[in-house]
């Protein structure tokens, strides 16, 4: 069964699952459904449409399900998803959809959210992924698997990051970044593959020796960056990371392609 602190708020409606700890001074919304094995320790607000899947931990004063930060936000009633396996500490945000955004707000499972980060409405965060402290999404961004985003920083709106890219600290990211780069600097530019990311998921030597050849062709290479772009094509059946990141490339919508310091912002 699940405990209840009796000096917590749970309204009528709310769904809370068998063996969840919802702990003082916590405040549930009529909208909320929370997973089983779930710890609320303490001073945790859970408003809006918002679902949380099992096993999570929540430190204190996190506020999940909030209206998003837009003003043109009208109490329509969009959703919040929080997987399973995530842990959110002291002062986390994460804000529900808008109705013109999708009106969904979506974090994946086994995510590591440090105090005082934000995820902010219409935005998609993959599988595994850490924000570090105070390291902030704008709406609409869409966040790979396995990303990590360094404390301080902070992702522009719309803005998309493939999967497993490493973000610097104190880092302004308004580019789009293709899947395993490594990013950094005030405004944020590729520095390259997140290689320590790559050998920990079981990258070989000669996997990482063709990317990196495809890399120095793309943003190296002879001609325009559309012109190389074109020549790598060939690339993407020599491995799936090549593909990805070339597909990544195609589906871009909002915002330009994070480069290279020395070939600027295209």
């Amino acid at each position: 069964m699940s405990t209840i602190d009796p000096t917590a708020r749970v309204e009528d409606g709310a769904v809370i699952g068998e063996g969840t700890v919802i702990g003082p001074f916590c405040m549930i919304g009529p909208h909320v459904t929370i997973g089983k094995n779930c710890k609320l320790i303490g001073h945790v607000s859970v408003m809006g449409h918002t679902a949380i899947g099992d096993d999570c931990v929540i430190s204190p004063f996190a506020g999940l399900g909030g209206p998003p930060q837009d003003l043109s936000y009208r109490g329509e009633p969009t959703r919040l998803e929080i997987g399973s396996g995530c842990t959110i500490r002291e002062g986390v945000t994460m804000n529900v959809g808008t109705a013109k955004g999708g009106g969904l707000t979506r974090v994946g499972n086994g995510g590591f959210f440090m105090n005082n980060s934000h995820v902010g409405h219409d935005c998609t965060v993959g599988n595994g992924a850490i924000f570090a402290t105070s390291a902030t999404l704008g709406g609409h961004c869409e966040i790979g698997d396995f990303v990590y985003i360094g404390g301080l920083s902070a992702v522009h709106q719309f803005t998309r990051i493939g999967s497993q890219v490493m973000v610097g600290g104190v880092c302004g990211v308004r580019d789009d970044v293709i899947p395993f780069g490594l990013v950094n600097g005030q405004y944020a530019v590729l520095e390259g593959f997140n290689i320590i990311g790559m050998k920990r998921r079981k990258f070989t030597r000669e996997r990482l020796a063709t990317l990196r050849a495809f890399y120095k062709r793309l943003f190296y290479g002879p001609g325009t960056f559309a012109e190389r772009l074109a020549s790598v094509q060939g690339f993407a059946g020599e491995d799936p990371a090549i593909a990805d990141i070339l597909t990544f490339i195609a589906n871009g919508k909002h915002r330009p392609l994070c480069l290279p310091a020395a070939t600027g912002r295209d």
